[in-house]
């Protein structure tokens, strides 16, 4: 009987190629030849140039920028590998785009992290590899295996170099709450929480500091900043506490509209995120700074692939 031995093929749709060009460097090997084009009416055209039969494939894209184009074009890229026979498919989705909806806070809307979620099933998607989910909840939106990843270590790695006196690690609001602690405690620092309401979409209210911010140094942690419109609203809040110099660390730094405006007007040291989405070049400041996500979904990409622990990643008790 021929022994059957299984084959990795990476590929990264169009939205952040470089990220994926990082990751296979440090898999040490090269990304999969793909014809991606886009006709004049819209439509996205998807074909592999080498064979996929029977591969372990994995589809690296951030579902940014133009979310629905990136969306349709990991759905065809999906496709196309299934009809060419890959043994899985595997999304390595930087980004979960659309994942702020996902529940139902008003009467008739959609809950539209789900229908991502049965999209990307219908499309052939086996398994998600995801970091930092707006809600961890979204893993349960799907009936594949989900590998849910965290940048927070790397946060935790970056803030800890700068060897800070006295710091806090400030939750934007009560949802970020756990993770906000997970960061205090690889920091060994405090903890303080604020109470954010929107009246609107795209606009934040800080109503509330909980904890003691007083001359601390203090680290604003969430997993997106999208118009910056939070970050504004809670550098306030925490100048009117008397805190000392702010930080900001997001996973995914989304920077629509004023965004990029609001921060460099921000009375903050720095903007800290990562390269799950990619920031243009000529926006990488003395205030925005890009750390990579690149080893840690390189190493996901590899336990999956040859069926080991995805959790070892993490210290056991770091589970979002």
């Amino acid at each position: 009987m021929t022994e059957v031995t299984k084959s990795l093929k990476l590929y990264t749709g169009r939205s952040n190629p470089d990220l994926a060009e990082r990751i296979a460097t440090h898999l040490g090997m090269e990304l999969g030849k793909i014809k991606i084009t886009t006709f004049k009416n819209g439509e996205i055209y998807a074909r592999y140039l080498e064979s996929v039969r029977g591969c372990d494939v994995f589809l690296i894209q951030s579902v940014s920028g133009n979310v629905n184009d990136a969306l349709m074009e990991l759905l065809i890229m999906t496709d196309a590998a299934k009809r060419a026979s890959a043994r899985t498919v595997t999304a390595v989705i930087t980004h979960y785009g659309y994942s702020r909806q996902d529940k139902k806070s008003a009467s008739r809307e959609p809950i539209t992290a789900k229908l991502v979620a049965n999209m990307l099933t219908v499309a052939g998607v086996d398994r998600i590899i995801a970091i930092d989910l707006h809600q961890g909840q979204i893993q349960g939106f799907f009936d594949i295996p989900v590998n849910h990843l965290t940048a927070l270590p790397i946060f935790a790695e970056y803030f800890s170099a700068k060897s800070f006196d006295d710091v806090c690690v400030v939750s934007p609001d009560v949802g970020r709450a756990k993770a906000a602690k997970k960061l205090a405690d690889l920091l060994s620092a405090d903890i303080a929480i604020m109470h954010k309401g929107r009246p609107s979409h795209n606009v934040a209210e800080i109503t509330n500091v909980i904890g003691d911010v007083i001359g601390k140094t203090c680290i604003i942690n969430d997993d997106m900043i999208d118009t910056a419109g939070s970050v504004d609203a809670a550098i306030t809040a925490l100048r009117k506490q008397g805190a000392g110099k702010i930080y900001i660390c997001a996973t995914h730094g989304l920077f629509s509209g004023p965004a990029y405006e609001r921060i460099a007007n921000a009375d903050v040291e720095e903007v800290v995120v990562c390269d799950t989405i990619a920031v243009p070049e000529g926006q990488v400041t003395d205030k925005i700074k890009v750390v990579t996500v690149a080893p840690l979904l390189a190493d996901a990409v590899l336990n999956v692939f040859s069926e080991a622990s995805v959790s070892e990643l993490f210290d056991p008790d770091f589970q979002l």
